[in-house]
């Protein structure tokens, strides 16, 4: 029995200590940092006069990271995307909701997690122009709700 007790003890001991060393034996993932001044933005096809500046994967074929830049007064109408989006918004008023007359106001700060496939509507209040963190789980696609199947 204290044969056992001494080996777990050992192990306690042991693995942190190996563990450090795996880790500073590896070379490490540099951190990203990118000054927003230094970021590419690109016009979003799908939305005119929307922009995007990738962080990290491709919104064409699966998850990715980027900011996006709405005009102050975009109106994006009722639309879906395929996959759950999270956006942080950094300046302007960015407003979503189930439709015109619900959609609520999300300045500075706010965090917004929208499932997929949800019928909503979005924009950027006039003032000022919208920049927000998008983060996605799958490929960005913006699917205007008329041309949905069943939907009217």
């Amino acid at each position: 029995m204290k044969i056992r007790f001494l080996a777990a003890g050992l192990a306690c001991l042991w693995t942190p200590l190996v563990a450090q060393e795996v880790a500073q034996t590896s070379d490490p993932k540099p951190p990203m940092m990118i000054s927003f001044t230094d970021l590419k933005w690109v016009e979003l096809p799908q939305v005119k006069g929307t922009q995007f500046a990738a962080l990290s994967g491709d919104p064409k074929t699966g998850p990715f990271t980027q900011m996006r830049k709405l005009p102050a007064g975009t109106d994006n109408g009722l639309h879906t995307h395929s996959s759950e989006i999270t956006m942080v918004v950094i300046s302007g008023v960015l407003y979503v909701g189930p439709d015109a007359a619900s959609a609520k106001d999300f300045g500075p700060g706010s965090v917004i997690v929208m499932p997929a496939d949800w019928v909503h509507v979005s924009g950027c209040r006039s003032g000022s122009d919208c920049i927000f963190y998008q983060n996605g789980k799958g490929k960005f696609d913006y699917k205007p709700a008329g041309e949905q199947p069943g939907k009217k």
